[in-house]
């Protein structure tokens, strides 16, 4: 007999970072957690997540136990494809948008952990098996607020354990201080390390033109959101001008935006992030996508899921080393030499510590729906 949905709980969890991270526009002070729990009736669970940077969690919590979770119950939990695009045409009033893609991506990675862990695998051998293990780069030393002489001891000493590149966030007020920030780093870690950049949306077209110009002798990996992320044509403008390749792809919530940043040639790397598009299903359209234009993805945040899928796809190309859930879990990333691996386990690869879980949940939005 064919198992169907029977019981979803609901739960979130508000960690607080575990260092201070500014950028150009926002300071990142909270992640709000929504956590679904999916049982059917062979007894089988599966479990996802999501998060947001400090607003909207409880607006997310009420989309799911209001409307989108009472929908599924008695639903086959492996016509997952069938689920996600019920959901999104269920909330077609209010997508596209962070609010609905932050809900569906919590139920959808459920479905996935779900499916998985029937079926005796690891996630990132369901979903295509490309690698076990992808390189690191990290963030967490890069923030917007931090002097020059740190950020250079946390690029050094990342480079000292392997990792591939490290973040700097850039929008100081004059191009000048970015430049002398960068080419601090650049200096001490030579010209084999990969160097990122991120201004978080904060330039007009013609200041990002300007910046990239002047950045463009330091050899950077990329830069990272320069630009409002619906002004598309920016982007593509920017894209022909730069030298540095330009990376987007955290604040899109469709699979039609990016289908249109590639088509107009504005970006050449993409970013895509289970939780802001919508979950497992709608990235994986995406990063196959990126590959049909020779594209590489590098995912945004959510290290902990996104190890399996940069190892699901050909054109996986980085993890971002930003840990998230070190509080909610036992059994942590492997990480050796600044190469990530994809957990064995089956399912998605997240070992949840229920007890940690269940006393940081908040009450008010702890919920079992059946």
């Amino acid at each position: 007999m064919m198992a169907r949905i029977e019981k979803i709980e609901l739960r979130m969890v508000d960690l607080v970072p575990k260092v201070k991270r500014t950028d150009a526009i926002q300071s990142f002070v909270s992640q709000e957690t929504p956590i679904v729990t999916i049982t059917d009736s062979d007894g089988a669970v599966g479990t996802g997540y999501s998060y947001t940077i400090g607003t909207g969690g409880s607006s997310v919590m009420r989309l799911l136990a209001d409307h989108l979770c009472p929908r599924i119950i008695g639903r086959d939990p492996d016509m997952i494809e069938a689920i996600w695009h019920e959901l999104e045409f269920l909330t077609h009033a209010t997508t596209i948008g962070a609010i609905t893609a932050i809900a569906l991506a919590a139920i959808d990675t459920a479905l996935w952990d779900l499916r998985a862990r029937k079926q005796n695998l690891p996630l990132w051998k369901l979903a295509g098996g490309a690698k076990e293990r992808c390189p690191l780069y990290t963030t967490e030393g890069g923030w917007l607020h931090i002097e020059t002489e740190a950020l250079v001891d946390d690029a050094l000493q990342a480079k000292a354990k392997g990792f591939t590149g490290s973040k700097v966030k850039i929008g100081r007020p004059h191009v000048s201080e970015d430049v002398a920030r960068l080419s601090a780093v650049r200096k001490a870690v030579g010209d084999g390390y990969e160097i990122m950049t991120d201004a978080n949306q904060a330039f007009t077209i013609d200041e990002a033109i300007r910046r990239a110009d002047r950045l463009r002798d330091l050899n950077l990996g990329w830069i990272e959101e320069p630009l409002p992320a619906d002004d598309i044509d920016g982007h593509a403008r920017l894209n022909r001008h730069s030298a540095t390749p330009i990376a987007v792809g955290e604040s899109l919530y469709s699979i039609r935006h990016f289908r249109e940043y590639m088509q107009k040639g504005a970006c050449s790397i993409v970013q895509v992030d289970v939780g802001r598009i919508g979950g497992i299903t709608p990235w994986l359209k995406v990063a196959h996508a990126a590959e049909a234009f020779d594209i590489p993805v590098c995912p945004h945040f959510l290290m902990e899921l996104h190890v399996s899928l940069v190892c699901a796809i050909q054109n996986g190309r980085y993890v971002e080393y930003i840990p998230q859930l070190d509080d909610l879990t036992g059994k942590k990333m492997t990480i050796k030499d600044g190469q990530a691996y994809a957990p064995p386990e089956p399912g998605i690869g997240i070992d949840w510590d229920w007890d940690a879980v269940k006393a940081q949940s908040i009450a008010e939005f702890t919920t079992e729906i059946r």
